[in-house]
């Protein structure tokens, strides 16, 4: 039987509605949970939204339950699909992939592979996106892109500085950073994730503009001689900075396309205001 393959991911990927439709993806939403409300993560909330309401309240975020997972993997069953890649934030971030392999264990009628990205963002967003493009080589199995996309998370990076470490400490996100007395003294990690989907302080500066310029050179300095590359640049609240960032990053050889964005609203809740991340992906 012909395989008809769909690729699924989450709303961390930081793909957007063109991006999704345009791509054929499915993209299953995160929550972003206030006292008296509750809102799917880039469907009926924006990233502005939520920094309005910090003064306020700060919200909590949720991941898909298995009940909305299930009814996507169904829907797309129904649609004739034979088989599903389904690609998600890091499991050291989030409980969303340990959710997709509950499900897809039970689902009858189609076969899916769960894959835990070991990042998030636009990091995640491009692996999906090239999942995405060997389904549409029509010769490439479902067997071989699974592999392919494996291999594939050796060649992307995510690294990105934050104004303040308080929020990924409050939503138990800190990992392996650690920076108390640093932030005292107002050294800024760069913050990056390790093998095991987690954060960690890849470097570390003195000053806001001293960790943008770092964050620079580190990926300067990764750009190997014959190699082309994709850069993507993503911020919270801090557009004029990004830009000022993604802008010197268009002046290198090496990086023949980049992207500029803002990182989503679950993802803001636990980073806040002011947070600029750069992905580098090599391309085959």
């Amino acid at each position: 039987m012909k395989e008809k393959i769909a690729v699924v991911t989450d709303s961390t990927s930081d793909l957007t509605q063109d991006d999704l439709k345009r791509f054929g993806i499915k993209s299953i939403p995160l929550k972003v949970i206030y006292s008296d409300s509750q809102y799917h993560d880039r469907v009926d909330i924006t990233p502005a939204e939520v920094y309005e309401s910090f003064e306020k309240e700060i919200p909590t975020t949720s991941m898909p339950s298995p009940q909305e997972i299930m009814d996507v993997y169904n829907e797309l069953k129904d649609e004739g699909y034979t088989h599903i890649i389904s690609i998600h934030i890091s499991s050291g971030l989030s409980a969303t992939y340990s959710n997709c392999m509950m499900v897809a264990d039970q689902i009858d009628g189609i076969k899916v592979e769960v894959i835990d990205s070991k990042m998030l963002s636009k990091g995640l967003g491009r692996l999906v996106l090239y999942a995405s493009s060997l389904v549409n080589e029509a010769e490439v199995s479902f067997d071989k892109i699974i592999e392919k996309v494996e291999a594939k998370k050796d060649k992307i990076e995510v690294f990105f500085v934050v104004e303040t470490l308080k929020y990924l400490k409050k939503g138990g996100r800190i990992g392996k950073v650690s920076g108390t007395i640093a932030e005292f003294l107002n050294i800024k990690p760069i913050i990056a994730i390790d093998e095991d989907g987690e954060y960690f302080t890849f470097d570390k500066v003195r000053g806001r503009r001293r960790s943008l310029k770092k964050m620079y050179s580190i990926i300067k300095d990764k750009l190997e001689e014959g190699k082309e590359y994709v850069v993507d640049v993503m911020n919270a609240a801090a557009e004029e900075e990004a830009r000022g960032l993604l802008d010197k990053f268009k002046e290198l050889a090496q990086v023949k396309e980049t992207y500029f964005s803002e990182i989503s609203p679950v993802m803001v809740v636990h980073t806040s205001p002011g947070l600029i991340g750069v992905v580098l992906t090599e391309l085959d």
